[in-house]
């Protein structure tokens, strides 16, 4: 599955956001359904916003299933205004 690193605050772990179409069973209108997976990371390398690709694997623990098998691309993640402001409170530009 591919899919989106929403979260990487844990220890070689990281949350996968993979997101769906499946037609409605009544109205047969496509409904995007998004679904969150835990995913072992051994080498730490992936961050929020990399799209990545997951594969089942053996039970690593409670919520663990899936293992991350490759990077496809990084997104950098714009830093909110808190972080560009300096020392005297001005935003850096």
């Amino acid at each position: 599955m591919v899919g989106t690193v929403v979260s990487d605050k844990m220890q070689k772990t990281v949350v996968v956001q993979v997101e769906k179409l499946l037609p409605h069973k009544k109205y047969k209108k496509y409904v995007r359904v998004k679904r969150k997976y835990k995913a072992h990371d051994e080498e730490q390398k992936c961050r929020v916003g990399d799209r990545v690709v997951i594969v089942e694997t053996r039970p690593l623990s409670k919520e663990k299933r899936w293992v991350v098998k490759e990077v496809l691309g990084k997104e950098e993640v714009p830093l909110l205004e808190e972080e560009m402001r300096d020392d005297t409170g001005e935003i850096e530009t």
